[in-house]
């Protein structure tokens, strides 16, 4: 989801704090799992609509409770990958300075921590500069620097075997921002490349094999005015490469374009319409649909597990309680399912109804080999 409107979101429906949450083994439905997952961060709303409804309930606090643990010490950790090595979590922390998003003006944030999985610490990744020609487009004005704004991100490997790291910026410019993952004297670091300026604005992005990538415009085509949440289409996906630039792809139009992610062969797209509560599968070589499944929440990001099997998670609703009556509002609420690519089909794997305020904002799920962790668009923990 793009952080304008989860920002507006926010401040419509609550300002609530976050925590990130741990789901226990029976709760994934995997003997020896755990879940993960960021509640949201207090933010001051003001209050447009009258009657006032009721105040959010404050989402529970960091450590254990019940079948998931809280673990914070993030800022709006919207996307997550996991590190080749196993032992650690790429943080993509959403947050723009000033602005009133998330940070008090010259309040630093680092666009990307890593979390530890065995010390459960969150460290700063190392950043560094190396223009290459090969990586990006021609017209890419040079490196972003301390103006990056990280959202979606995708860690893949290039046919050469180095591992890019791409990422949606909003800092500065729209782009799609070059990243390569590197092991420099035992810690991980990213080295920046190169980077593919957009008119419209991006949300999330699949590298592909070949340096190029597929990427969401969630609100290009949505007309002034119109309900963003109606589930009606509002934007669509577009593939790049080096020689052809960017393309819509066609027959993706639907509601809010939003996580993607593609196959390890470069064949398959996957991407969730938000609005919509689905998720697509796209022939990127026939250049048609080629499935689709509908899920009980809006889902936002899409990761692999190590069996090739997709997560999905997100929000249950925007507007009202759930469940019904519960006085927890739905966006903090949420689901994750596991998805058989090939079948197109879906089993739900966690349901945070009836569990308490746990979290707000969910974004993304990301099997780790000690369970599945959980991040949120708001909040300051995974």
């Amino acid at each position: 989801m793009h952080s304008t409107y989860r920002y507006l979101l926010c401040a419509v429906l609550a300002g609530v704090a976050a925590s990130t949450l741990v789901i226990a083994p029976a709760a994934a439905q995997d003997k020896g799992k755990k879940i993960v997952v960021p509640p949201p961060q207090p933010q001051a709303v003001q209050q447009k609509q009258a009657p006032a409804a009721p105040a959010a309930p404050a989402p529970l606090a960091c450590g254990m409770q019940g079948d998931a643990e809280i673990l914070c010490g993030a800022r709006s950790p919207e996307d997550l990958e996991l590190t080749p090595d196993g032992k650690a979590i790429i943080v993509s922390q959403n947050v723009r300075l000033g602005a009133g998003r998330g940070a008090a003006a010259g309040d630093p944030v680092a666009p990307f921590v890593l979390f530890d999985l065995a010390k459960k610490t969150f460290i700063p990744v190392m950043l560094d500069v190396k223009p290459l020609t090969d990586w990006g487009a021609a017209t890419c004005p040079g490196p972003i620097g301390t103006a990056l704004a990280a959202h979606g991100i995708s860690l893949a490997k290039r046919k050469d075997g180095k591992l890019q790291f791409f990422v949606v910026n909003h800092g500065g410019r729209e782009s799609i921002e070059m990243y390569e993952l590197k092991k420099i004297s035992g810690d991980w670091n990213l080295i920046w490349h190169g980077c593919v300026p957009s008119q419209k604005d991006f949300n999330d992005v699949a590298a592909l094999p070949d340096g190029g990538f597929v990427a969401t415009h969630p609100t290009a085509i949505q007309a002034q005015g119109t309900d963003l949440f109606s589930g009606q289409p509002t934007g669509y996906v577009v593939s790049w490469t080096a020689s052809k630039g960017e393309l819509e792809l066609p027959g993706t139009r639907f509601g809010y374009p939003n996580g993607v992610i593609v196959s390890s062969d470069g064949r398959y797209a996957y991407y969730n319409a938000w609005t919509a509560k689905e998720v697509h599968k796209y022939d990127l070589k026939a250049g048609k649909e080629a499935g689709v499944v509908k899920l009980a929440f809006m889902p936002d990001n899409l990761t692999w597990t190590r069996k090739g099997q997709i997560l999905a998670a997100g929000i249950l609703a925007t507007r009202g309680d759930c469940p019904v009556g519960s006085g927890i509002p739905c966006i903090q609420s949420f689901g994750v399912a596991e998805i058989d690519p090939a079948k197109m089909t879906s089993t739900q794997i966690y349901d945070s109804q009836g569990k308490g305020a746990l979290i707000s904002g969910v974004s993304v799920a990301l099997e780790a080999p000690d369970g599945i962790y959980i991040g949120a668009f708001q909040g300051d923990r995974l």
